[in-house]
């Protein structure tokens, strides 16, 4: 069966909105007024799941809704959390996601 996430509010970039069961996520056009911290991030628009895995299988399931452009995907605990980053493997993230009609895994080097 699929693996029960939790969004970190302490991750989420201050446009992403989590729901209160912390389950679901959405981008605002204006900042929320949440603190910086270490764990944030400030530039990519990203949020991290409470649970990490370390070894095994795990797959979840997920609903984008209408959106035209969202990225799903998993991250390095270590993944860098200020500045741009770029998406993709070298960074430690691995993620597939739609911009406009268009769908893409997000590589290193882009294909």
């Amino acid at each position: 069966s699929p693996v029960s996430l939790t969004l970190d509010p302490e991750t989420a970039h201050p446009r992403l909105v989590l729901s209160e069961d912390r389950k679901r996520v959405r981008w605002e056009d204006t900042r929320q007024p949440v603190p910086d911290n270490p764990k944030r991030f400030d530039s990519s628009r990203c949020v991290l799941g409470c649970e990490g895995f370390s070894a095994g299988r795990h797959y979840w399931e997920v609903e984008v809704g209408d959106g035209e452009a969202w990225a799903v995907g998993v991250a390095k605990e270590s993944v860098k959390r200020k500045g741009r980053i770029s998406v993709n493997p070298k960074v430690g993230i691995w993620a597939v996601g739609q911009c406009g009609s268009q769908y893409q895994a997000l590589t290193s080097p882009t294909i």
